[in-house]
């Protein structure tokens, strides 16, 4: 499957290349971002982010993970990543996102998700996409339920970040509800 490309109002998603390098290891590396997702590490140390992006070619290609840097349609400076990590067996894929900082609380990861829900959904055939939050994260549970997930329960302790076990909101979108969901709206 080729890198696709999704348009939004103000957005662009593409491919990572490595000339984004610099861009994800200043946004990631802040340790905020960090705090509130389970991967992004920290300290986000030189090369990690050349690391990262040089591994998307292989991922994508074994049906995977897709993954999208999250750039500004006009001036084309990048923001973000959003991404599907893929269990083709049961067409289902987990979103993964992260915003810099500078760019927090403007509904771009919204803008974003509601694109590759639709990727997912259209391109990918998927019948469910889920994703979890940091219950100490309520931002992101929001733009959770802005994209029309549902919450499905709490996993207690599920995760450790630095030195605290981390409880995770769960939330879940069936196609089916998707679909039925652009609907009504029309």
């Amino acid at each position: 499957m080729p890198d696709p490309t999704l348009l939004t109002t103000r957005l662009l998603l593409r491919a990572f290349n490595h000339a984004d390098a610099p861009d994800v290891q200043r946004l990631a590396g802040d340790r905020a971002i960090a705090d509130t997702t389970l991967n992004v590490p920290h300290p986000y140390e030189v090369g990690m982010a050349e690391a990262w992006i040089a591994g998307h070619d292989a991922a994508l290609k074994s049906g995977h993970l897709q993954n999208f840097a999250i750039t500004l349609r006009e001036g084309g400076t990048l923001i973000g990543a959003i991404g599907l990590t893929i269990e083709p067996r049961f067409e289902r894929a987990e979103l993964g996102y992260w915003i810099g900082r500078p760019y927090w609380g403007r509904g771009y990861c919204t803008e974003a998700g509601k694109a590759v829900l639709r990727h997912g959904f259209i391109e990918r055939g998927l019948n469910r996409i889920h994703a979890s939050h940091f219950v100490r994260n309520p931002a992101s549970g929001r733009m959770l339920d802005k994209l029309g997930l549902q919450p499905e329960g709490m996993l207690r302790q599920h995760a450790r970040r630095w030195e605290d076990y981390e409880d995770l909101i769960l939330y879940g979108l069936l196609r089916q509800d998707w679909s039925a969901a652009l609907d009504t709206a029309r």
